[in-house]
C-alpha cells in the first residue's frame, strides 16, 4: 500500500468541500489499496458524517453510512433487500460495509485487480485478456469487445428490480438519480463505471413504496453456500391475485456488466397464471441479446431456471 493523506470530515460540507477517496466501512477501497490498483494520495473517513438512519414510513430511505447488517435486520425492510443483503457477504464484512460503498463497489474480476495484467477498466486502452481468457465468471448481458466484467453487488440488483433512486449530494447543492440509470454500460469507456460526477457523495438510497413487494425474494447461484459472489442471481416482486400475475419486478445479478433489469420478462409473466408453465415461459424471455464468451455460455440457462426458482418460491401453496 503506498503512503496516503487521512482526514475525517464530520459533516456532508466539509466532506464533499474536500478533494479525495472516500472511505466509510473499507471492505472494498482497502483491498484495492492494498492491491496497487488503487492509490488515492488522499483519503476521507466519513464514518462520522452524519448519513444515517432507515424510515420505512414511506417506501424505504436509508442512509448511505448505514451497515449492511442493521439494514437486512430492519423490521419493514422489503425481504428481497434483506435477502440480497445477508447473501451479499460474511456477517463480518456485512457488519463493516455500508449500502452506499456497496453500490460504489468495483468489479471483481481477477484481471483487474491484478496489476501485472491488462485491464481496461483499471488502464483504459490496454486490453480485457478475459474476452480470450479465464470468463467463467464474467458477465453475458451488456458486454462490449472492451470489457466483460460482472458488476459484483447484490442489493443493487434487488434495488434496481424496486426502481431505487440515490440522493447525491456535492459542494453546489444534490441531485437524484435513478439506480438503474447510474450504473454505465462499458461500452468503450469501461473505466467510467457510473454517474457519480467529480466530489459527489450517495447521501441516501430511496425505494418508492410498493406494497406488494412485501412478497419478494433474492435467489443467488454460486459456487460454494458460504461468502462467494454471484454466478447467476435474481430480484423478484410478485404481486398475484386469484392465482394470476397482476404485476412483477425482476432484476438479474452475476451475469451483467451492471445490474440486469429484465422488462421483458415482467410483461410476459403479467396476466398469466401463476403456473410452472407460465413462469418458464416468461422465464425463457430472460438473456435475449447475451453474448457468451468461451467459459460462461452456461449462465443463460441459468438465469432462466434461476428466475423461475424465484418465482416458484414466492408462490409456494398459493397456486
Amino acid at each position: 500500500m503506498r503512503p496516503f493523506e487521512l482526514t475525517a470530515p464530520a459533516t456532508v460540507e466539509a466532506a464533499v468541500a474536500s478533494p479525495g477517496t472516500f472511505l466509510a466501512g473499507g471492505t472494498t477501497l482497502v483491498d484495492l489499496m492494498k492491491l496497487d490498483v488503487l492509490a488515492p494520495q488522499r483519503v476521507l473517513d466519513i464514518n462520522e458524517v452524519p448519513l444515517r438512519g432507515i424510515d420505512t414510513a414511506d417506501g424505504l430511505r436509508i442512509g448511505a453510512l448505514e451497515r449492511m447488517s442493521d439494514i437486512a435486520g430492519h423490521p419493514g425492510v422489503y425481504p428481497v433487500i434483506s435477502r440480497a443483503l445477508l447473501l451479499s457477504a460474511s456477517q463480518q464484512i456485512r457488519n463493516m460495509a455500508s449500502i452506499g460503498g456497496n453500490l460504489m463497489q468495483r468489479t471483481r474480476c481477477t484481471y483487474f485487480r491484478d496489476v501485472a495484467m491488462p485491464c481496461n477498466r483499471r488502464e483504459p486502452g490496454s486490453g480485457c485478456p478475459a474476452l480470450s481468457g479465464a470468463n467463467r465468471m464474467h458477465a453475458v448481458l451488456g458486454t462490449s469487445d472492451s470489457c466483460a466484467a460482472t458488476h459484483a453487488s447484490d442489493v443493487a440488483v434487488a434495488l434496481v428490480a424496486l426502481d431505487a433512486e440515490l440522493r447525491l449530494v456535492s459542494a453546489t447543492g444534490s441531485r437524484t438519480v435513478a439506480l438503474g440509470s447510474f450504473y454505465r454500460l462499458p461500452g468503450d469507456t469501461p473505466e467510467l463505471e457510473n454517474d457519480l460526477r467529480p466530489g459527489e457523495l450517495i447521501a441516501e438510497v430511496v425505494v418508492p413504496p410498493l406494497e406488494w413487494a412485501a412478497k419478494s425474494t433474492y435467489v443467488k447461484v454460486r459456487d460454494r453456500q458460504s461468502y462467494e459472489f454471484a454466478l447467476c442471481s435474481a430480484a423478484v416482486a410478485l404481486h398475484v391475485e386469484d392465482s394470476r400475475v397482476v404485476d412483477a419486478r425482476i432484476a438479474a445479478g452475476g451475469v451483467g456488466t451492471v445490474p440486469w433489469r429484465l422488462p421483458e420478462v415482467e410483461a410476459a409473466l403479467r396476466g398469466a397464471p401463476a403456473t410452472v408453465a407460465a413462469f418458464e415461459a416468461a422465464a425463457a424471455r430472460a438473456g435475449e441479446g447475451a453474448r457468451p464468451l468461451s467459459a460462461n455460455g452456461f449462465k443463460v440457462p441459468l438465469l432462466r431456471r434461476t428466475i423461475v426458482r424465484a418465482l416458484l418460491e414466492l408462490t409456494e401453496g398459493s397456486r
